[in-house]
């Protein structure tokens, strides 16, 4: 029961709070590891094709081990002095991991400056939460991408890391957020990273490979309550939820394209070069920023719903019915 409360708590304290950037975030800090390991392992291994996988396996090894090991020896360290302490630290950790206010403040600031007709701020702002190159893209476009990381980020930002919350605690959910965040920063294919950052990348489409069909599930049904176009969620969903490079991001992806009955999708230009996408769901009408709000809508009843499902399992578990 400790850890569905220390959980919840934590959501809310999320929803409320969001992240204080004058606080140092345990984010930044694994961010931080990971760069220091990177250029160590580099020159430790070299640069041919072999040094580069065999230093990127080396670097998954070190983080997750220290993502793990870390939250774990501090919480037994504050369970020895107190239970409150511990409960009281794991509720810190969870807020901290959580990310549903800052995902939503962070695209809002697109809506916002589309609003305005401020056409270059919001290409800026959604640089801020996207890899693909901003400056020359649409007004659509700047709308489709920020749509676009709302849904995906709804699974690997908030509902991947409440389930691994449930199943083994705070430390269990650091680890993931170590390989999220290695992924984000290494997992790309480029020639900088295509061997070096190739076991991060694998990685962390396993760790999400059951959430995200969770977390795109979970959504139809908040899709549902929000009056959105569910059936239409549901098919796109069966039909476009592999339409992604990723074996993930298009299960989040097309339902928020079927709920909101736009297309999505399609290739971008990243880091200069012009990457090829599928697209997703179809063009029954005009992209518009107000869907920028309404995918936040969309993320934040799809984390509501998410709690309560989890905590119903977790809850039959302690107490089975007879």
């Amino acid at each position: 029961m400790e850890t569905l409360a220390a959980i919840s708590a934590g959501f809310i304290l999320d929803l409320i709070l969001g992240d204080p950037h004058s606080l140092p975030h345990p984010i930044c800090l694994i961010g931080n590891l990971i760069s220091f390991l990177e250029r160590s392992l580099r020159k430790i291994f070299g640069f041919s094709d072999r040094g580069l996988l065999f230093g990127g396996g080396v670097l998954v090894l070190l983080v997750i081990s220290t993502c793990f090991i870390v939250p774990y020896l501090i919480l037994r360290a504050a369970a020895l002095v107190s239970p409150w302490l511990a409960f009281g630290l794991e509720t810190l950790m969870f807020y901290q991991i959580f990310a549903t206010k800052c995902l939503r403040d962070e695209s809002m600031k697109v809506y916002y400056a589309l609003q305005k007709g401020d056409l270059p701020e919001a290409r800026l702002m959604l640089s801020w939460i996207v890899g693909r190159d901003t400056k020359n893209l649409s007004e659509e476009e700047v709308t489709k991408g920020a749509v676009e990381t709302i849904a995906e980020n709804t699974a690997d930002g908030i509902i991947a890391p409440m389930l691994y919350m449930f199943i083994g605690g705070a430390p269990l959910a650091f680890l993931y957020k170590g390989i999220n965040t290695m992924d984000s920063m290494v997992g790309y294919k480029n020639e900088k990273y295509l061997y070096f950052g190739r076991c991060a990348a694998k990685l962390d489409d396993v760790a999400n490979f059951i959430p995200a069909r969770i977390t795109g599930l979970v959504m139809i049904l908040a899709a549902y309550f929000l009056n959105l176009d569910a059936k239409q969620a549901w098919k796109t969903f069966c039909r476009d939820r592999h339409n992604h490079l990723s074996p993930n991001s298009a299960m989040t992806e097309s339902v928020a394209a079927g709920a909101l009955n736009i297309q999505l999708g399609g290739g971008h230009f990243y880091f200069g070069k012009w990457v090829h996408k599928d697209t997703i769901g179809d063009d029954i009408r005009p992209v518009k920023p107000e869907d920028i709000a309404t995918t936040n809508n969309l993320l934040y009843m799809t984390a509501v719903l998410s709690l309560i499902l989890f905590a119903l399992i977790y809850l039959l578990r302690i107490f089975p019915i007879a």
